[in-house]
């Protein structure tokens, strides 16, 4: 891992850890995951939020003030309101995705839950969604919550990944892997 990624994944935990423990002790541990669904989501869908997060070019006070609006304007929690304005005034708004990422995994975890990633050629439907969740639940012994994402080059099938655990069915791997062993036979 590289010194600044090391470096920023060790800031996003600091925060993620505070977060996390202050929502736990204040029993607002679904409020922050909402609001943090819904900070996830704007990060997805807004290009100009994730330029104001990344960006060097907007000074401390500029960071400070949009994000202090838009916390208002998606109606955020306290907690996550102060911590993203503390973000701010540190300039460490540019590990926010990975903060999100870190306390959704540590709310899981209170929970009895866990996350599998899964990419599929095609967008799963709620019902192949809940089997595939009711499947890995019983595989891993815990309730999964499923992150899905669509990458169309996978041809067909998925890959599911869960902790250090990766299953790979996709039609573009197995056809690698053909390519692999005509390339050794020949």
């Amino acid at each position: 891992m590289s010194e600044t990624a090391s470096t920023s994944s060790g800031v996003a935990a600091r925060y993620a850890t505070a977060l996390f423990e202050l929502a736990r002790d204040a029993k607002k541990l679904p409020a922050v995951e909402k609001d943090l669904d819904s900070l996830s989501a704007a990060l997805t869908e807004s290009a100009d939020l994730t330029d104001l997060i990344n960006s060097p070019i907007y000074s401390r006070e500029d960071q400070a003030q949009a994000i202090a609006a838009l916390a208002k304007k998606m109606k955020l929690s306290p907690l996550v309101g102060n911590t993203l304005a503390l973000m701010a005034q540190k300039r460490r708004l540019f590990v926010v995705p990975a903060l999100v990422k870190a306390v959704k995994a540590m709310i899981a975890d209170e929970k009895g839950e866990v996350t599998a990633d899964v990419t599929s050629a095609k967008a799963l439907t709620k019902a192949q969604s809940d089997k595939l969740a009711k499947t890995l639940k019983a595989t891993v012994g815990k309730d999964v919550n499923i992150n899905a994402t669509v990458d169309e080059s996978l041809i067909g099938g998925l890959i599911v990944k869960v902790g250090s655990k990766m299953i790979d069915s996709s039609i573009k791997s197995k056809l690698s892997n053909l390519q692999n062993v005509m390339k050794e036979v020949g």
